[in-house]
């Protein structure tokens, strides 16, 4: 696994490298530590703070490649990941406003939506990764993050909680509720819900990883964080679907953007897989000349 570290000798960049530090030392990871500076006058300053954090880093067992470019942030990490591949990219964040669409540093949002590997975020001070949170609402992109979860829980030795959360249908319905919240009848059921959640489960078992349910019925963002807060999660896991047409990029939901706005803990955003074959912009154009 290669995971991509970046720093610009903030506060917010030291998170990134523990936490980057952590999963790379487990994981063994190939791991290059990207410094960038808008300024190029102090391209020099910030590799003598990067090789104090790579120093930091070798104390770890991790031994990174220290790169640093001078530049817009968001198109030097986009450079960097379209250069060599990655696996994950650990970035830092800090909390600007608590109101509006976006609570973070644009830059932020900007990244996710940017480079193609997942992108964890540093939020917090992270000591322990050992409670997973996966957030399981999205079909686009659900495997994939299930799997890289997978790795990431299995060599730091973590257990993984699988999250699904419904609305909260009228009272007519109350026997259906009691049968989704009942998690062992849903894992058996033959319903895709249950079906779903039971392969992943076994996919996590199957490489060793601890893994459970749960199921929660109300307002998506608002259960998430109640599991949080009593399940003392270390790591949330949501993600983002990948767009359609001739254009790389991703889609961010309100709902990974709104975790991403509250969270007081990392936040892994795995990616989804390509467009369907017959939803490409090229498959469009075709069939309208098709039609002629």
């Amino acid at each position: 696994m290669k995971i991509l570290i970046c720093s610009d000798g903030t506060a917010p960049a030291e998170s990134a490298i523990r936490l980057g530090g952590l999963l790379a030392g487990s994981l063994r990871a190939q791991t290059t530590l990207l410094g960038i500076t808008e300024n190029p006058a102090d391209e020099r300053s910030l590799r003598d703070a990067l090789e104090g954090q790579a120093q930091s880093l070798r104390a770890e067992n991790v031994f990174p490649e220290v790169v640093v470019h001078a530049g817009e942030p968001v198109r030097q990490i986009l450079k960097q990941t379209s250069t060599t591949t990655y696996n994950l990219v650990v970035i830092g964040s800090r909390k600007r406003e608590a109101t509006g669409r976006y609570w973070r540093s644009r830059r932020t949002y900007e990244v996710i939506k940017a480079i193609q590997p997942a992108v964890l975020v540093a939020i917090g001070d992270c000591k322990r990764l050992k409670r997973f949170l996966v957030c399981t609402g999205g079909k686009e992109f659900i495997g994939q993050a299930v799997q890289l979860t997978g790795k990431l829980a299995a060599a730091v030795e973590a257990s993984v909680t699988l999250l699904h959360v419904m609305a909260e249908p009228p009272a007519i319905y109350a026997d259906l509720v009691s049968m989704e919240e009942d998690v062992d009848r849903l894992l058996e059921s033959r319903s895709e819900l249950g079906r779903n959640l039971l392969q992943q489960k076994k996919e996590l078992e199957r490489i060793g990883v601890s893994a459970e349910v749960r199921v929660r019925h109300g307002i998506v963002i608002d259960q998430v964080f109640e599991e949080v807060r009593e399940g003392d999660y270390d790591l949330i896991v949501t993600g983002t679907s990948q767009a359609r047409g001739l254009l790389r990029h991703y889609i961010m939901g309100d709902l990974t953007r709104s975790i991403l706005n509250r969270a007081n803990s990392p936040v892994l955003v795995a990616r989804g897989g390509p467009p369907k074959p017959g939803r490409t912009l090229w498959k469009a154009i075709k069939g309208l000349f098709a039609g002629r």
